[in-house]
């Protein structure tokens, strides 16, 4: 008996769906554009929402912002479930390794008493900024048009989830619970901290979700994110002997440089549709921004000190640089 083995080749009847090839031709799609373009519930939405009629139930005219396609609006990461989901845990393993390796060599303990006092007072309050920011993320998610753009919010809001717990986690490591609960009574009622939390508190009041993205994700997250994680623990705390906390705050700074990538790539889009939509997150971009500054003047001030003013400063001018690049603020 003989069996004769040979390769034999199946042309696939169609290469990709067909709102895929509408969009990108006829050939493989990848798994990033089957998973997020031309899924935004568009037509038969059956009713409209009792508490804004005149609103449709996923509506794009509820931003001032205005796109020919909201899919243009694409994530330069190409995440979808599965790939962000194994991103996300490769990064928490690493996180893992760092705080099994802090404390497996006692390296808290080596920590000046007085650095850890300032790194809990300005870290643990951070917890509920956190927080808002996953509100916030969520409301975008919600009320934003468009796959490719809301898709990422919802992933955004579950990583500020992440900064949170592993704020906690660092808190309970430097002293314990009552670090949190003290944490929580510097945000409510600190002077330091209140202008922070009055525009964490304004921008949830905001109803436009690209509004609300410019408020958070671009002007706040593009200036906390750099002056507290870059500057002030990898570089100031480090330097006071406090290298451990750079390690266990390691996740944000890694985290933020990767967001900040998905972040410019939607303004620069949504900018370079047209003049108005220019015009208008230069708008936004220009309150929120000098209201960012103003809320972590007194936030830097519990590091820094004397030195705050010009912490800030430095980062306002790296933040506009970056915008210029974008084609905005100019």
């Amino acid at each position: 008996m003989q069996i004769d083995l040979r390769t034999v080749s199946i042309e696939p009847q169609r290469n990709a769906y067909d709102h895929l090839v509408r969009r990108f031709g006829d050939k493989p799609a990848s798994r990033y554009q089957e998973g997020s373009y031309d899924l935004q519930a568009a037509e038969n939405l059956h009713y409209r929402p009792t508490w804004d009629p005149d609103q449709a139930l996923y509506d794009p005219a509820i931003t001032q912002i205005v796109m020919a396609d909201w899919h243009d609006l694409r994530d330069p990461r190409q995440f979808y479930y599965n790939t962000y989901t194994l991103a996300r845990a490769r990064q928490q393993e690493a996180t893992e390794a760092n705080f099994a390796f802090v404390e497996a060599r006692g390296l808290i303990d080596l920590i000046d008493p007085a650095l850890r006092d300032t790194a809990l007072a300005l870290l643990m309050p951070l917890r509920h900024v956190a927080w808002g920011a996953n509100q916030n993320n969520t409301f975008i998610c919600g009320y934003g048009f468009g796959v490719t753009f809301t898709q990422p919010c919802m992933y955004h809001a579950m990583d500020h989830l992440a900064v949170a717990q592993y704020l906690s986690r660092l808190g309970l490591l430097l002293a314990d619970a009552g670090a949190l609960e003290a944490g929580k009574q510097a945000w409510m009622d600190d002077a330091a901290w209140q202008p922070l939390r009055r525009y964490l508190e304004d921008s949830m009041a905001v109803r436009d979700p690209f509004a609300l993205f410019v408020a958070q994700n671009a002007a706040l997250d593009g200036l906390l994110y750099p002056l507290v994680y870059e500057h002030i623990v990898d570089a100031v705390f480090s330097a006071q002997g406090g290298s451990a906390l750079a390690m266990l705050t390691q996740f944000m700074s890694d985290w933020f440089g990767e967001t900040r990538r998905w972040v410019d790539a939607v303004l620069k889009v949504a900018a370079a549709e047209s003049e108005a939509n220019r015009a208008q997150i230069d708008q936004w971009l220009d309150h929120w921004r000098d209201r960012a500054v103003e809320a972590l003047g007194p936030v830097a001030a519990l590091a820094l000190g004397d030195g705050a003013a010009e912490a800030v400063d430095a980062q306002v001018s790296a933040f506009n640089a970056r915008m210029g690049k974008l084609g905005l603020g100019q």
